[in-house]
């Protein structure tokens, strides 16, 4: 019975052993820190983001031209058609019909027939005429008294600075004098008024700066002649047809002798004046 009853007490201990059994289950709760250690590895995994920036650009630089290009491509067009340059064929298209707004016609040539009348139409005043050269204005190594007989050291407006007009520097047109044929000033004409000048397939700008005789139309400085390609010799140089002048009612520049503003001012009046056809 004794080792029966000393076997008894040793029953007890088994039920410890269990008891120590549920500290088993701790080990499974450091699991989280294995868990903790991939949410650090993204950290590590954020470094390669690093050359993703360096791929990105590559990919935004095509994105932003084209952006750029198709959202003012719509704008930049149109713009482009509004600033674009106007042809001779368009200027030669909205002179195409006549409007005498002169009482009567004039010459081209002194002796010859008067065939050439002053038309009007809505912005501008017009003609179509031969192209002789007005040499006249300050002397210059091509104009002065030696190389046109008819020279004259002066022009009927002058540069800001009180002298004559250089024929040779500045692109200006000659206007017949007032008369009962016609009188420019009543049609908003008068020196700097902005001219463009027709010729084949070239447009150029001019001012009006000189008047000449009250019965002949069609002349023009050297520098005219030169830059549409004329022959602009006193002598022998011009053209005998094929010139139109188109007069911007009531334009002017100033000062006269800016060629620069002539041209930037005749664009927007030609432009204006196609546009506004109809």
């Amino acid at each position: 019975m004794a080792g029966v009853a000393m076997l008894a007490p040793s029953a007890p201990p088994a039920p410890s052993e269990p008891a120590t059994a549920p500290p088993a289950p701790l080990p499974p709760v450091a699991a989280p820190p294995p868990v903790t250690a991939p949410v650090m590895s993204p950290p590590a995994v954020a470094p390669p983001a690093v050359p993703v920036p360096s791929v990105l650009p590559p990919v935004t630089a095509p994105s932003t031209p084209a952006a750029s290009g198709t959202a003012p491509a719509p704008r930049t067009e149109p713009g482009a058609r509004r600033a674009a340059a106007v042809s001779a064929a368009d200027l030669l298209a909205r002179v195409r019909t006549c409007t005498p707004v002169s009482r009567g016609r004039y010459r081209k040539d002194q002796g010859a027939k008067a065939t050439v009348p002053v038309c009007g139409t809505r912005g501008a005043v017009f003609w179509k005429a031969d192209m002789d050269i007005d040499c006249d204005g300050r002397p210059g190594p091509r104009c002065n008294s030696g190389t046109d007989p008819y020279f004259s050291a002066s022009t009927a407006y002058a540069q800001s600075d009180g002298r004559p007009l250089s024929s040779e520097e500045t692109p200006y047109v000659v206007v017949p004098a007032p008369s009962d044929v016609w009188n420019h000033r009543s049609h908003g004409v008068r020196g700097g008024s902005v001219v463009a000048v027709v010729y084949r397939d070239r447009v150029r700008y001019a001012v009006v700066g000189d008047t000449g005789p009250a019965d002949i139309i069609g002349e023009a400085s050297h520098a005219t002649a030169e830059s549409l390609g004329i022959d602009p010799d006193p002598r022998g140089g011009g053209t005998s047809s094929g010139v139109t002048y188109i007069v911007f009612e009531d334009s002017r520049v100033t000062p006269i002798e800016d060629h620069d503003a002539a041209v930037t001012e005749g664009k927007r009046l030609a432009r204006r004046f196609v546009d506004d056809a109809g």
